[in-house]
Parts: structure tokens; sequence; C-alpha cells
């Protein structure tokens, strides 16, 4: 008998339900919040009460879609953090209630690990290849990156981190420098489509499997500078290439601090993962990586790049297998703790929560 889930995820500013049976996505619904691109980004209170508008109508369009009628649920899994707390409460809150009024079990999942459990989704009448175990996942979002070493379902490691910005923060800033709207990272990518790299731009040189995005973010603001001086119009006759170049760029130290990782670890399974992973240019050098040095590549469906709750809900399957349930005292957390497995966050004590 097959075991149905909703999954419920709110972490930022989008609305998500998505509706399994077992491992295999029967609806996964997304409701986009509009009302940030006028700020130029993501404002934590109009996005939580936006989630408050929407999270009803998406739960009720995940359920029709997905043809379950809602005394069928077995579980009701949610995203527990990290996130905005004002958006994660909603979503909390919402879980708790569905599920005790249908007296079935609460699952609470961690976004971050959820972004890598990704690529276990299974779509109806297609079986798709899943990583073996263990694999490098790169975890690259507007809020974090990451290099993961996976060696089960629940017991990942970061073995490298941004230790100042994010590379998705890097292209939203130099769409802004730029001009191009929000959120900018999309735009960065179509321009750079039509352009070429002619630009050398600074890349840190960080120790380790660590990254850093700030030098190169500031590099490229005083690049543009220098050139306005000489031509006022450089930025607009250079658009394309200009993207082009900063696109380049990240993805080269990306990838580089991935190489590294593979042969530090002697893994061949290489995945990515999170918002950015719906980058052209980072998709297609990942997969030119299997030709080059025999990895064997995993790329997410697109619409399991962005937060959604397909990721949710298969990590909450998992976690339904493993009898591994949250209880109603259970609340959101912003950064910096998980429940269970080996996921390390800085250097926080996974346990006691208590920095080492």
């Amino acid at each position: 008998m097959p075991v149905y889930i909703l999954a419920i995820e709110s972490s930022c500013d989008d609305t998500s339900a998505a509706v399994f049976s077992d491992n295999t996505m029967l609806s996964n619904i997304v409701a986009n919040q509009q009302v940030h691109k006028d700020f130029g980004g993501v404002v934590p209170e109009l996005a939580s009460r936006a989630h408050q508008q929407n999270i009803i109508p998406v739960i009720s369009k995940a359920l029709v879609t997905a043809k379950i009628d809602k005394k069928m649920l077995q579980a009701v899994a949610f995203t527990r953090g990290p996130g905005l707390l004002g958006s994660l409460l909603v979503g909390t809150s919402f879980a708790k209630a569905f599920a005790m009024g249908l007296n079935i079990p609460l699952i609470e999942v961690n976004h971050l690990q959820a972004h890598v459990l990704a690529h276990f989704i299974q779509d109806q009448g297609e079986i798709r290849k899943v990583p073996s175990f263990p694999f490098l996942c790169l975890t690259v979002s507007g809020g974090h990156t990451q290099i993961v070493l996976v060696k089960d379902h629940f017991d990942m490691e970061i073995i490298g981190q941004t230790i100042d910005d994010a590379a998705g923060e890097a292209f939203d800033k130099a769409a802004k420098i730029l001009g191009l709207p929000y959120p900018g990272g999309p735009y960065i990518d179509k321009n750079a489509k039509s352009g070429n790299h002619v630009f050398q731009l600074a890349k840190p040189s960080i120790p380790g499997l660590n990254y850093s995005f700030s030098g190169l973010k500031t590099s490229f603001l005083y690049f543009l500078r220098d050139k306005l001086k000489e031509n006022p119009q450089f930025i607009e006759e250079n658009m394309n290439n200009l993207c082009a170049s900063m696109q380049k760029a990240i993805i080269d130290i990306l990838i580089d601090k991935l190489l590294k990782a593979a042969k530090q670890y002697n893994i061949r399974e290489i995945a990515i993962a999170g918002g950015v992973s719906a980058n052209s240019g980072l998709r297609d050098t990942v997969t030119r990586l299997k030709q080059s040095h025999g990895f064997n590549v995993y790329i997410p469906q697109f619409q399991y790049t962005t937060d959604n709750a397909a990721m949710i809900a298969i990590a909450g399957y998992f976690k339904f297998i493993k009898g591994d349930f949250a209880d109603q005292s259970m609340t959101p957390y912003s950064r910096g703790e998980f429940s269970g497995g080996n996921w390390h966050f800085d250097k926080l004590s996974v346990k006691t929560g208590k920095r080492k």
C-alpha cells in the first residue's frame, strides 16, 4: 500500500505544497511572490503575509491535482528551517494544525538536506537514475554555497562552504550593478548566452574547500567604475560580455573547489542542487565533467532547483520509512540547527546546539 505524504515549503518567498505516493510526485504547486521585485530583494514581513494568503489555495490545488482526498494522507512534512522565521512559522503552524486535525504524524525537514535529496524524486511513468552513495553535491543558492559529502539519505557533511557571500547573491548583486531587474541571476544567464567572457575578473584564493565571493563582487564594481570613467556607455555597449564574464568567473570558482573535493575524497558521483543549479552555464559545465573526468553527473529538473515542496516530500518519505516523526512542540529555526544525521552548520554541534 503506497504512503501518501503532503509536504509544505515556506522557507522564503515561495509558498509550495506537494503530494507524493511513496517516492513519486503526484503534484508540486508553487505560488511565487511578485511583491518583492519593487524592493530589489525579499522583504520578510511581506513574505510572511503572502504565505498566509497563499498557503490554503496552494495546498487545496496540490490535493486536487494529485487526485487525493486529505483523508488518504498518512503524514504531513514541512520545512522546519533554515529560512526566514516569519515565513517558516506560517508553514509550520499550518502543518501542525493540519496533522492534528487528521490525526496523522508530522515530519520536520531541513531545507538544505531536502535540496540534496531532490535527486531521489521520481515522476509518474518515469524511472530516473539516482546518485549512488557516497556522492558530492554542490548546493548553490542565493543564501548558501556548500559542497556536501552525502554518505546516506540522512548522513551528510558540509566539507566546504562560503565564508562570506553565496554564489547566488553574487549573481544578483552583479545584476543590480548592471542595472538588471531582480532577481538578477536569470538575467545574467540570459544575457551571457549572447556574450563572450572577454573580461578577466579577479578570483579569490581561499585555502581548502571553502568559497568566497565578496572579493569578486568588489572587483567587478571597481572594474566597472573605472571603465565608466572612460566610457559612460560601457555597460550598455558590453552588457552581454559583462554577464558572460561574471558568470564564467563564478562558475570557475565553484567547479575548481568541486573538482578538488572529488579528488580529495576519491568520489566519482557528482550532483548539483539549489536555485543556482538552474543556471545554464553551470549545468553545461557540470555536464561536461562526465566526458572530461569520467564522473557520473546528476542535474535536477528545473522545477526542483528553486524552493519547492517536492524536495520536502521526498525527504519526508525517507523519514517516514525510518519512523522519524516530530511532535506538536516543534518550532522552526532560522539557521544553525539540525536534528538527526551528521549535518554540520559551520562549527555548530548538532546535538547540543553549542559551538565547539
